[in-house]
């Protein structure tokens, strides 16, 4: 953080009259006691932050004001939040510590901040960002306002982002993208969510960000016209129920809009749900499904609706709390139109999700889905026997996915993520039905434990005494929770077996004088094991042959054999190695930090085949060799969020001649004119381009192909791409990326 000039005496005024405005806002929520200890918490911040600066210049203060602007007015947190905000960079960033914070505040303020503030000393770990990100999850099971503000901090990061190095913003955007646009939506919090997915494309990809907005900004007009005519003819219909009631026309975010673009490969042009009308009613609790039920009825008198696009969130709320009604009818001039029909109370659950629940708690039975999903974060957290990086991954495959919805033998439904087998469904019902799963019928009939589970199902679990956990069965589970358990059931046996394994290397050594100690980690890291625990279980299981006679003995140690190389094998060997340590010869004119990369050997990532004029970064691989990636690589996220630190800052230097591999998929529809000779006229003949590779596959008068071709950098591929969508029959054509192993 810029360390600068101390805060002037207009600056001061200034950040007072800030700080002051906001407190008006939330001053009604707040008790006499609420607001001293508000104002204190705001002294101690603008002291210890007075000579700090943020990377626009501004004073630092500013940031944690706007951060507890967020929990309040955006997340709907309360006091104890708003102070936590405030203070949630003074342990990390100043020389105030945590034991002073819990002697002003008390120790739950004391408990959040400190579940606010990052690890120290992570220099040694494989991923500081994966051990950062370990301990704020782990802090849902004590009080769920750490991550919540945590979001706050991380939004407000978000939007004041520009002045950022471009290296930055990706390591950012990445670990946004990753990690807390999931927890967003899974804590409910859909405003925050699509935010933070908008400013990740225009990060990652400017020029479809630009080119998408700026087609929506100039059919807006349009759209706003047609959503009026689609309302007026529903408004006596709704009058007459008697139900004080709102609609409003809700825009779809322009990342929404990109994904569909992506995903069902159609111009936004052809992409019909663009909007939503939402109708929300005024009704008590009591009333709440009745009427959502008459308002869709009313609805369905005046417009045709779309039977397989109801989805009836009512009656079974989502995973993470989310109640509406969604139905898609045909409107004015035969355009499909999403109507979402919910109440106030469900509308500001869905505005505001974990803390908007948390108010209505108790309030209606069913809605208690937060509080099964902590109950197995808490499962899950039992087991800390993992590292950061498996922790992370598990958490977000287990916790972050949509639900479905499963039943027991009894009725009794369980929300279990998407993609969850059966096994994972053992587990869910008790860790002791899991651990001695025996056999499984999912609808009465046998299934493997690894068969996925869908809607509806209703799944029976055979038990069995004797069985116990398999290895194999973490590759049978997604959910955090059974792999967590399997894990430890695995860690006991795998103890057991190498306690007999060291007896076995016990009386090897003891039958050949030689010292235990002095030679045990020696033979660990000959058999390629990285512990003695898997050495020693290896080696009572047979996994390998142990063979002391393959090594030489000196002075008490095992050391390797020496064997005698000729020489012209040795003259060959060096002559290798020679080679070996040779750079690479570059293959373009890049630039590493600002300075020539001819230090480094570099490759062109093929996950994502940059060009010349992309945007791209250097990612250091564990064996020292550079990899550039483009901004947009499917494999960013995972890089950048996890391993920040390896990633450089890379960028073109001077233009060349060389030539640049890239993938491009089309689709379109037959025309019998010949797509293959159409194609390759176009792109050989026309743009003089080379084709390295072409593949196409028609079905039913439409066809998908995959073109790999040769261009010197992106302008010529931007050409290629808007000449080739001209074509006849072209319904869609677009880099294509292949995820790296």
């Amino acid at each position: 953080m810029p360390i600068g000039q101390e805060i002037t005496v207009e600056e001061r005024l200034a950040i007072n009259s800030h700080f002051e405005s906001f407190l008006n806002e939330i001053k009604s929520n707040m008790t006499l006691e609420d607001e001293i200890n508000i104002r204190k918490a705001y002294e101690l911040a603008i002291e210890a932050h007075k000579y700090q600066r943020r990377k626009s210049g501004e004073p630092y203060i500013y940031h944690p004001i706007a951060v507890a602007k967020i929990c309040t007015l955006e997340i709907g947190l309360g006091p104890t939040a708003v102070i936590c905000a405030l203070l949630h960079d003074v342990v990390e960033d100043t020389d105030i510590s945590l034991n002073e914070i819990t002697e002003l505040f008390g120790p739950k303020i004391g408990k959040i901040v400190d579940g606010l503030t990052k690890l120290d000393g992570l220099y040694n770990v494989e991923s500081p960002q994966a051990e950062n990100f370990k301990k704020v999850l782990s802090t849902l099971i004590h009080d769920v306002r750490v991550v919540l503000i945590k979001l706050a901090d991380r939004l407000h990061n978000m939007r004041t982002i520009g002045s950022m190095p471009i290296h930055k913003k990706l390591k950012i955007a990445a670990e946004t993208e990753y990690i807390f646009v999931p927890l967003a939506h899974r804590l409910g919090l859909y405003e925050i969510k699509t935010e933070f997915q908008d400013i990740v494309l225009e990060i990652k990809e400017p020029e479809e960000f630009a080119e998408i907005k700026q087609k929506f900004d100039e059919t807006e007009a349009e759209r706003l016209a047609y959503v009026d005519s689609f309302i007026k003819p529903l408004m006596q219909p709704l009058d007459a129920l008697g139900t004080k009631y709102r609609i409003l026309g809700r825009s779809k975010s322009i990342a929404s809009i990109h994904n569909k673009i992506k995903n069902k490969g159609v111009p936004f042009e052809e992409i019909y749900d663009i909007f939503a009308v939402r109708i929300i009613a005024d009704v008590p609790i009591e009333q709440e499904k009745l009427i959502c039920w008459q308002i869709y009825s009313k609805i369905t008198e005046v417009y045709r609706p779309i039977p397989e696009r109801l989805k009836d969130w009512v009656s079974t709320p989502k995973a993470n709390g989310y109640e509406s009604l969604h139905t898609t009818v045909i409107g004015p001039k035969g355009k499909y139109v999403e109507v979402q029909i919910r109440t106030e109370r469900m509308n500001e659950i869905a505005e505001k999700g974990f803390a908007a629940h948390w108010k209505y708690k108790g309030v209606k039975s069913q809605n208690n889905v937060f509080d099964s999903w902590l109950d197995n974060v808490r499962t899950m957290l039992e087991e800390q026997d993992t590292n950061a990086l498996e922790f992370v991954s598990d958490f977000k495959n287990s916790f972050f996915s949509e639900g479905v919805y499963v039943y027991t033998p009894k009725g009794e439904m369980r929300i279990l993520p998407q993609g969850s087998t059966a096994l994972d469904f053992a587990f869910e019902i008790h860790t002791d039905v899991g651990m001695r799963a025996y056999a499984i019928k999912i609808n009465g009939k046998p299934v493997h434990m690894s068969s996925l589970l869908k809607n509806g199902d209703q799944v029976h679990v055979t038990t069995k005494t004797s069985q116990r956990p398999q290895k194999e069965w973490l590759n049978n589970v997604v959910t955090g929770k059974a792999k967590a358990k399997i894990r430890s059931s695995l860690r006991d046996d795998l103890r057991a077996d190498a306690d007999l394994g060291k007896e076995v290397l016990e009386r090897k050594f003891k039958s050949m004088r030689i010292g235990f100690e002095d030679n045990v980690d020696f033979l660990v890291r000959s058999y390629g094991y990285q512990s003695r625990l898997e050495f020693f279980y290896g080696l009572y299981n047979n996994e390998f042959n142990l063979d002391l006679k393959s090594f030489d003995l000196e002075n008490g140690l095992l050391i390797p054999k020496k064997v005698d190389i000729p020489k012209e094998v040795e003259s060959t060997k060096q002559v290798d190695q020679k080679r070996a340590r040779k750079k690479v010869e570059n293959k373009s004119k890049i630039l590493v930090n600002g300075e020539s990369a001819d230090m480094y050997e570099f490759k062109f990532a093929t996950c994502c085949n940059p060009v010349q004029g992309d945007p791209i970064f250097g990612y250091l691989t564990s064996t020292n060799e550079l990899k550039i990636h483009r901004y947009n690589c499917p494999n960013a996220s995972l890089m950048l969020s996890h391993y920040g630190y390896r990633v450089l800052k890379t960028e073109w230097d001077t233009l060349s001649d060389e030539s640049f591999v890239t993938n491009l998929k089309i689709t379109g529809v037959d025309t019998g004119k010949g797509v293959i000779q159409m194609l390759t006229n176009t792109i050989s003949t026309e743009l003089d381009i080379n084709i390295k590779g072409l593949n196409i596959q028609g079905k039913e008068g439409y066809y998908e192909g995959f073109v790999t071709i040769f261009v010197k950098n992106k302008d010529q591929l931007n050409q290629a791409l808007k000449r080739i969508n001209q074509l006849d029959g072209v319904r869609t054509v677009e880099r294509s990326e292949i995820e790296e192993n």
